[in-house]
């Protein structure tokens, strides 16, 4: 029962005196005061999945039962134009930091384990900026922004608890990777002092249940004379490895009937079931009515480099890796009872917006001034709440979908550009893959291999889409509408020059596991904040560790060598250039 109060005291205590000066403080200036209970700023959960795609939820139109999903879904404001980034770790990275993934380093591919690098230390990050307004902040589930140092793990970027993993996937059960444990308690202890308490005694339980379980017992110690809070649930499901209790997999077996489509439909059973467990104990606690809910998947589902699809982005093209609308569209909804009518709302939102979204609703909108000046880079996202609240027109005009002039594992192998500016979607080199169209699992051919590893070259390297019209990104019409080919590729050319280098770095051997009793650890010194200093150019020496843990014929020696005839990067803009004019 102490669960809440154990952790947060300690790194929020103040003195009997400090309460009092405050309090005289409060009397002089307002002449009254107010109880934490008369605080109506919501309490704010963001859920993250891993690896959902738009086919894979009920509330889309997907075959698998997502009843709790659904509700909220129907109940709140459903986002039709939610973008993330194409991969995961970019997409955190942007989540946390309201910024694009040119502007942190994070814009090629994602932190394998043993890499030492992460969100730079001089980005801030929501919880730092909620906690300015007296929010507590609370982690749960997958992290994948950094581990190298402990600065870079969750409590040292703002949040006051946090249990989960540090990597970017693991087993769920065994809660291993590469030899090495994974699953943390992280809290400061009544002396104000970090604890990291691996959680040992949880090894053979499954990750969805125990995270869904923690946000529950959270949520029953919550009193209404707390301070909101901020809570950030990113699950585990559905990444692969695909695995799940046998209980979730059993009202699959009228209507789905391939052995591994089954076990993926139970995860995302299994999470629906947690997230509906969640909203019943939101109400238990009676704070439903105080709490915005936030669900979106972190990419695409992954549909290519696979041996057998058991997932879907259908009617949407690509997922998983590409900058197609099925890798970046997420099947997205925001939810609160009190502050939101249910509706569809179709403007254009990116997973930067939320940072900004968020500071104004603790900020009552800029009413309220933060205990400290909190200060940040400049800020890509933009505040979206009177577009959601009021399905007003979006506040941002384009998203910057990314820019990556290095070959992706499993992905790209010419430069990846995109950009969306009102309904015209530019790509230039390559959009994947992958690159099709997958129709949902049961709708295809039995045992359906995309291992196509990177794909043939793609037909144009220059792609134009009007969105509004073709959302599902059949029609290329580049060669219609030179001009706004022209626009476009000016506006990534501006972006492309306020990018920083990736910040990925080659696997460190210090790193393994072994060393620190098969525990994924921390295993550098710290360092200082210095933005993008001491970063060195991208290398594929840590290939062959992936080879070691995921067996794959994409994961290959050659798979990461730049292809012939590969676009060197200055030579890639002199010639497209010379194309357009």
């Amino acid at each position: 029962k102490q669960w809440y109060q154990r952790r947060v005291r300690g790194k929020h205590r103040v003195s009997f005196f400090v309460v009092m000066i405050k309090l005289f403080v409060s009397l002089v200036l307002c002449g009254l005061v107010a109880s934490s209970s008369t605080d109506q700023r919501p309490n704010i959960i963001y859920i993250l999945s891993d690896d959902l795609g738009h086919g894979d939820v009920g509330f889309t139109g997907g075959r698998i039962k997502t009843p709790n999903l659904n509700k909220l879904a129907h109940e709140g404001v459903q986002l039709l134009q939610h973008y993330v980034q194409p991969i995961c770790s970019p997409t955190r990275g942007t989540l946390m930091s309201g910024r694009y993934p040119i502007h942190t380093g994070l814009q090629h591919w994602v932190i394998h384990p043993g890499e030492p690098w992460g969100l730079p230390l001089d980005e801030t990050t929501i919880p730092e900026v909620l906690r300015e307004y007296n929010y507590t902040t609370h982690a749960v589930g997958k992290w994948h922004l950094g581990m190298h140092t402990w600065s870079y793990t969750p409590l040292h970027r703002g949040f006051d608890t946090f249990f989960g993993y540090y990597l970017g996937a693991q087993n769920y059960d065994t809660h291993v990777r590469g030899g090495g444990y994974d699953l943390r308690d992280d809290y400061w202890d009544e002396e104000g002092r970090f604890v990291d308490d691996v959680r040992y005694d949880l090894k053979g339980q499954y990750s969805t249940e125990l995270y869904s379980q923690r946000v529950v017992d959270f949520l029953s110690e919550v009193k209404s004379e707390d301070p909101p809070f901020f809570l950030y649930l990113a699950y585990q499901a559905v990444h692969d490895p695909h695995m799940v209790p046998e209980r979730y997999i059993q009202q699959y077996t009228s209507h789905i009937h391939d052995p591994k489509e089954k076990v993926f439909a139970g995860m995302v059973s299994a999470m629906d079931e947690g997230v509906g467990n969640i909203t019943a104990a939101l109400r238990a606690a009676g704070l439903d009515n105080n709490t915005v809910i936030v669900f979106s998947s972190d990419n695409g589902a992954n549909v290519g480099c696979v041996s057998h699809v058991t997932a879907s982005n259908y009617p949407y093209r690509g997922g998983k890796r590409s900058i197609y609308e099925g890798g970046m569209r997420s099947p997205s909804f925001i939810w609160s009872p009190a502050l939101l009518k249910p509706y569809q709302n179709n403007a254009m939102i990116h997973v930067s917006d939320w940072l900004p979204t968020f500071w104004g609703l603790a900020s009552k909108q800029g009413a309220l001034q933060p205990n400290h000046p909190i200060t940040t880079k400049p800020l890509d996202g933009v505040n979206q709440w009177n577009t959601i609240q009021h399905n007003t027109p979006s506040a941002r005009q384009e998203i910057l979908l990314n820019i990556d002039p290095y070959p992706l594992g499993c992905g790209h192998q010419v430069p990846n550009y995109g950009i969306r500016w009102r309904q015209w979607k530019l790509i230039l080199g390559s959009g994947g893959p992958p690159n099709g169209w997958y129709p949902a699992p049961g709708q295809l051919a039995a045992e359906t291999d995309t291992r196509e590893c990177g794909g043939d070259k793609p037909q144009s390297y220059i792609e134009l889409y009007n969105i509004d019209k073709d959302p599902y990104e059949h029609f290329n019409v580049s060669h219609l509408y030179p001009h706004v080919v022209k626009k476009l590729t000016h506006k990534l050319l501006a972006y492309n020059a306020t990018a920083v280098p990736p910040g990925n770095k080659p696997v460190d051997p210090a790193a393994n596991p072994s060393h620190f009793n098969n525990t994924w650890m921390p295993w550098l010194e710290e360092e200082e904040k210095g933005g993008e200093g001491g970063r060195v150019p991208y290398t594929y020496s840590w290939v062959q560790q992936e080879v070691n843990e995921m067996p794959d014929p994409c994961y290959t020696g050659k798979r990461f060598q730049e292809p012939e005839g590969y676009w060197d990067y200055d030579d890639f803009w002199s010639e497209y250039l010379s194309l357009i004019g």
